[in-house]
């Protein structure tokens, strides 16, 4: 198969051709504009390569309801050029193709279970913390969509007491989001997360934030692996303090095989930065094939 991948995100679109088994042979970035500008430079790029089918992984909130007149637009997005924009009627009406659509984050976690670490599990879950946090969920062979799709970044958070700041996020403040994505640690700070490398303070609280969360989705969705990604995570001292700190909070109460090996349950991704754009072949290849 011949398939194209599109990872669209609010700061650049990754175009890329590859084949069902997640081999990527070509990838391009460019920069998201509004969509008069963008999408023709898209649309072009694919109809030159011919491709069967393309699976598009999108920033959101998006509609993924295919009996909702609004299916594939991009709808409450901050982004005010690309709100309520049907991208998946624009992307079939030029390319005459099947479009296979989710979320970025759920464009990633399919990309490490089938081609990744998360093979043969049955629930993962795949969170992504940089400039915003998202999850994406996956379940019995299925990506979770439900009424609308999962806000894994919007679950509310106990604030610290030694925590002085309100929380960055306009919704909700004290959200993950809020809390612990970069544009928060850079404002409670003052420096880039990359610059705080060395101030173990920073970290410990950021791992106290992400790991509630972490405990409140083992206990909701029972996942059998729960990958870590984003910007933020590429600061790595923080995988050994969320995983004791997330034993801590669930206090022996679930007990299961996975988290006597919490290296191998609370993990980087897999993929060198590639499970969104593989995450799209198979997309795209699910589409193609249904």
């Amino acid at each position: 198969m011949r398939l194209g991948a599109l990872e669209a995100g609010g700061t650049k679109m990754v175009c890329a051709i590859g084949d069902e088994t997640g081999k990527i042979y070509e990838q391009v970035s460019i920069p998201t504009q509004t969509p008069e500008i963008t999408m023709p430079k898209l649309i072009a790029y694919f109809e030159e390569r011919s491709v069967e089918a393309l699976g598009v992984a999108c920033f959101g909130p998006i509609e993924l309801d295919r009996n909702s007149p609004d299916y594939g637009c991009i709808t409450s997005t901050p982004k005010i050029a690309w709100r309520n924009y049907n991208i998946v009627k624009e992307l079939a009406d030029k390319l005459h193709c099947p479009i296979g659509f989710d979320t970025d984050v759920n464009g990633s976690v399919l990309g490490e279970v089938t081609f990744g670490q998360a093979k043969d599990k049955n629930c993962v879950i795949y969170l992504t913390i940089g400039t915003g946090v998202g999850g994406g969920i996956y379940i019995e062979g299925k990506l979770l969509h439900g009424m609308v799709h999962p806000e894994a970044g919007h679950v509310l958070i106990r604030k610290r007491s030694d925590d002085t700041y309100e929380g960055k996020c306009p919704y909700h403040k004290t959200c993950l989001e809020g809390l612990a994505a970069g544009p928060a640690i850079e404002e409670r700070w003052g420096k880039k997360a990359a610059l705080l490398a060395d101030m173990a303070q920073v970290w410990d609280l950021e791992a106290d934030y992400i790991a509630q969360a972490l405990t409140g989705y083992i206990l909701t969705l029972s996942p059998e692996m729960i990958i870590l990604g984003g910007g933020v995570m590429h600061q790595e001292q923080l995988f050994p303090l969320i995983r004791q700190k997330v034993l801590q909070m669930l206090g022996g109460y679930v007990q299961a095989k996975e988290l006597e090996d919490m290296e191998h349950y609370i993990v980087p991704a897999s993929l060198h930065d590639d499970q969104g754009i593989m995450g799209c072949l198979e997309l795209a290849r699910r589409e193609l094939v249904q």
